[in-house]
């Protein structure tokens, strides 16, 4: 096996449209949102005899905690290829040599391999660490096959969920807005800095938020979802339509109007977007179990996910492969950080 940077978009997004785990943090455009932030990139592609057999797409990222290598939901691998370990030895030398160059503490990664005993030996092999945060992406997430019609995926929901739908349809007070225009995005963010306030967490900045709608819209693969009581926005959500999969990346519900079934009903119109333009699933992104974590921030939020139908995923944690002493302070610094934030 050997490695090499891929430089073309069309053998990249090919690729990865055979893959069944992935999503759009691997994807061309997510290495360019990279690039539009300050982060260095590398797209990597591991060759078997010339057969491309898997892609990983590195970003340097420079922090007050550390600089690291860092891996979101990669390596990717097509289904069916039993080379996990091989490719990961390819890759990892790789990113060794790269992280020696560019004086990182460490590599950071979680590619979507099923949490087993046998994928959790390949990363023991290779001395990785668990890593005390995930990799700013999900572990495991909800996610609801759209090949069904839309009287099927109303039949699967949960029943409350199934009527919190149909009463909000038939509220007047209730409209739901679509949009891919910029200037949109300071109208979702100006609601998601009042839940932030509320809940007490920090939300992506504007910049960030702006970053992301700017490459995804190049490619017609972001809309925001608005849902509007009594002409007032109270609810709003980002959803990523990319090679067959929609994600629903990030959302916002007023404090207020939490008791509203508004976000059901938005939360259907953006199932319903997927399915209309050709996507055959549909990812919830983020998951956790709630009878095993009740008390963890994302229960609540799993629950109303779940509600839609559909089942988990659950991956490999994310792993760590120091480069340098330097990386124990930053594992002592995220530790303590994971404990105060109830992770």
């Amino acid at each position: 096996m050997e490695i090499k940077e891929i430089r073309d978009k069309t053998v990249w997004e090919n690729f990865l449209s055979l893959c069944r785990e992935k999503t759009f943090l691997q994807s061309w455009n997510w290495g360019d949102f990279h690039i539009k932030t300050g982060n260095k990139i590398w797209r990597f592609g591991v060759y078997d005899e010339e057969k491309l057999s898997a892609v990983a797409l590195a970003a340097k990222i420079t922090a007050k905690r550390g600089t690291f290598l860092l891996l979101q939901h990669a390596p990717v691998i097509i289904e069916g290829s039993g080379a996990k370990k091989e490719i990961l030895a390819v890759l990892l030398q790789k990113l060794m040599e790269i992280g020696k160059e560019e004086k990182a503490n460490f590599i950071r990664m979680n590619p979507l391999w099923q949490r087993n005993q046998e994928n959790l030996d390949i990363f023991k092999d290779f001395k990785f660490k668990q890593s005390p945060m995930h990799a700013s992406a999900y572990e495991a997430t909800w996610k609801l096959d759209l090949s069904l019609s839309l009287e099927e995926l109303l039949v699967k929901m949960r029943k409350t969920t199934r009527y919190l739908i149909r009463q909000a349809e038939n509220n007047r007070d209730f409209n739901i807005l679509k949009s891919d225009e910029r200037e949109s995005v300071e109208l979702y963010q100006k609601l998601n800095q009042q839940v932030a306030g509320y809940r007490q967490f920090v939300p992506f900045s504007l910049p960030f938020v702006q970053n992301e709608f700017d490459v995804l819209k190049k490619d017609n693969q972001v809309l925001l979802f608005f849902g509007k009581y009594q002409g007032e926005i109270v609810a709003s959500a980002l959803v990523v339509f990319w090679s067959g999969v929609g994600f629903y990346h990030q959302a916002a519900l007023s404090p207020k109007h939490h008791r509203l079934p508004i976000a059901y009903l938005l939360q259907w119109e953006a199932i319903k977007e997927a399915k209309n333009r050709g996507c055959l699933s549909y990812d919830f992104w983020g998951y956790v179990n709630p009878e095993a974590e009740p008390k963890h921030p994302w229960a609540g939020p799993t629950l109303f996910k779940m509600g839609f139908g559909g089942q988990p995923y659950e991956y490999a944690k994310t792993q760590d492969f120091p480069l340098s002493k330097k990386y124990w302070l930053t594992f002592i610094f995220e530790k303590i950080r994971k404990i105060k934030r109830g992770l």
